[in-house]
């Protein structure tokens, strides 16, 4: 079963998978969703729009954790980097690696009642960006360790859901969903990089992850694919309650009764939080002079932004509106069907926006439609369809899979 585990860590499995359930789709044989492929100009001029007001040049940085650390034109980042001038390259991209886990593993939708107050600039932040601000704040005053700009595994041991509410200044009256599953989930993470020294040193940090990458580069270059596989080896055991194989925790791996074959022939995985994670990853890799391949490898984010999306502008139709008005779990066949088609039709807005703007994907690879992009347009016409810009299709979430 090793190689069907190894299969199922890979971006190709994704793509294979869920390109099964897209074809049964086109041919309207799925039990929640059909398609409708003629939207997909429309979609993407849709995305095109947003794209050029967020980036008039048509530069844009890859869709990580570190466009929210820069929300507001704060110069957080800079302010960080000055703090570990003293560092070495290695050591300051090791700090980067410490902050950037943590804040992704944290940042599973936070409701729309939570919002976060930052003291430095006196700004309210809410969703993902006020999630990124407070476990900025809270890597910088030490949350995750025994001492400031740090992560290490025996702070992590001792993370608690008073320890996170205090720190994300959660009230009754200021709610973060989730907060036992986040609380757990960096426990879980400070257990599991102690497993593994290969990849998180005898005094297991997830910074020195830094290390282990360095010694996989190439003539300078590293595969984004080797840095997801490390991600995913590496977390896997974090995420509680999923399927597993021999053992082996599968993580953000679902089943769908529609692909044909045995019961491993119906697992579909997406990695959604651990390929964000590698995208994040990638930045600080590249402060050092190592060049990224391979980044179209990688899939597209199904998640409720970029699925909402496909869904509010008519690419993605569900079969039974009623169903909208009930909340749905990560495992239930309804979401790991449109998350499968949401892969799908990333791929496919990525090569028609690709087109009309005459780029190649090395110019306008994924991870740059996804920031530009498809996740921006989701959260835009959410909030012009619904109060609060919820999402189109309801989703209980433990704050570990969106």
């Amino acid at each position: 079963m090793t190689n069907l585990v190894d299969y199922l860590r890979s971006p190709k499995a994704i793509r294979d998978r869920a390109s099964q359930l897209f074809e049964l789709a086109q041919a309207d044989k799925l039990a929640y969703f059909r398609l409708d492929l003629t939207q997909l100009d429309a979609v993407a001029d849709y995305v095109i729009a947003v794209m050029r007001q967020q980036y008039p040049d048509l530069q844009v940085p890859f869709h990580s954790r570190w466009r929210h650390f820069e929300v507001g034109n704060f110069p957080r980042v800079q302010q960080l980097e000055q703090a570990l001038k003293n560092l070495s390259p290695v050591d300051q991209a090791k700090a980067k690696f410490d902050l950037v886990v943590p804040s992704v593993l944290l940042d599973a939708g936070a409701g729309d009642r939570w919002q976060y107050l930052e003291s430095s600039t006196e700004q309210t932040w809410t969703r993902s960006e006020g999630l990124a601000i407070a476990s900025f704040d809270a890597f910088c005053q030490g949350a995750f360790s025994t001492q400031p700009y740090r992560t290490d595994a025996e702070g992590l041991k001792q993370i608690t859901p008073e320890k996170i509410a205090a720190f994300f200044q959660v009230t009754p009256e200021n709610p973060l969903v989730g907060l036992e599953g986040r609380s757990h989930l960096l426990r879980k993470l400070g257990h599991t990089i102690k497993q593994f020294p290969d990849l998180f040193g005898d005094s297991p940090r997830p910074g020195n992850l830094v290390d282990y990458l360095r010694h996989q580069t190439h003539q300078g270059e590293l595969s984004a694919v080797t840095v997801l596989n490390a991600v995913l080896l590496g977390f896997g055991d974090i995420w509680s309650g999923r399927l597993s194989i021999d053992g082996t925790n599968l993580g953000d791996v679902w089943h769908h009764s529609a692909l044909p074959g045995e019961d491993t022939d119906q697992l579909i995985p997406f990695h959604k939080l651990s390929q964000w994670l590698t995208y994040s990853l990638l930045e600080p890799l590249q402060d050092l002079g190592i060049t990224i391949t391979d980044l179209d490898q990688m899939t597209g984010l199904p998640e409720y932004r970029n699925g909402g999306l496909c869904v509010d502008l008519g690419l993605l139709q569900l079969k039974n509106l009623q169903l909208a008005e009930i909340p749905h779990s990560p495992d239930s066949e309804l979401i790991v069907e449109w998350r499968a088609l949401t892969v799908c039709l990333l791929d496919r807005i990525a090569d028609t926006i690709r087109t009309k703007l005459d780029l190649t994907s090395d110019a306008l690879p994924l991870v740059k439609v996804l920031q530009g992009g498809t996740w921006t347009a989701g959260r835009k016409i959410a909030a012009s369809l619904r109060p609060g810009g919820t999402p189109p299709i309801q989703i209980s979430s433990d704050g570990t899979v969106f």
